[in-house]
């Protein structure tokens, strides 16, 4: 990818159930975090778009699964429901534990999971629960410690050790690095993850069976 497929990507549609996504071809990566992570602004912050996703102090804002496409080459990225302290009826929260938890299991196109955490509260109950999904499922996923700025180098370095070491105690394919999308930290280190997981390729080894 390009820094101009970044700054291209645009909105395709909103869906809150599995047989309203598009059809499950190509390639795309899902963004999921904490309600109030930073993970609408990390998503703005990478595109290099300033309202592409919606942001609010309202926790729980994103209620729908969001699709964006980026450039020519049908790679998307996807919007996930935030989750945690959502001021949502139960049965909503029910519909959507249930529903990502399909996504992740049933998802073939999907080739990664990009987590954000606040640096200040990471690795809580709920991103566990991400974390537990994309173990299950086999599908890597790439922490974004967010709000970076909010701590000294030297604590937010320390926070990256911890979170690092913990995340090579599970089974699984993880990554993490430091991300503030105030300061525009950690930018390039995401996209070339994103370049990494939306490689056009990756889409024809899976459908050779490469994958």
């Amino acid at each position: 990818m390009t820094e101009s497929d970044y700054s291209s990507t645009r909105f395709m549609l909103s869906v809150n159930r599995l047989a309203d996504l598009p059809v499950d071809e190509g390639v795309e990566v899902a963004f999921a975090g904490r309600s109030n992570a930073g993970k609408s602004t990390a998503i703005n912050t990478i595109t290099g778009q300033r309202a592409l996703a919606r942001t609010s102090k309202t926790p729980g804002r994103t209620q729908m699964i969001n699709y964006f496409q980026l450039g020519e080459d049908g790679a998307r990225l996807v919007d996930l429901p935030g989750y945690g302290f959502a001021r949502v009826p139960e049965r909503i929260k029910q519909h959507w534990a249930a529903l990502l938890d399909d996504y992740f299991r049933q998802r073939q196109s999907l080739r990664g999971l990009v987590l954000m955490m606040d640096v200040r509260r990471p690795l809580t109950e709920f991103d566990q629960q991400m974390l537990n999904w994309c173990s299950q499922a086999s599908l890597p996923c790439h922490v974004l410690l967010t709000k970076a700025d909010k701590l000294s180098r030297g604590a937010a370095g320390g926070a990256l050790q911890k979170t690092r070491h913990a995340l090579g105690q599970l089974p699984g394919d993880f990554s993490v690095q430091l991300f503030s999308g105030l300061k525009r930290q950690g930018v390039e280190e995401a996209r070339r993850k994103l370049d990494e997981w939306l490689d056009p390729r990756e889409a024809r080894e899976f459908s050779d069976g490469g994958a």
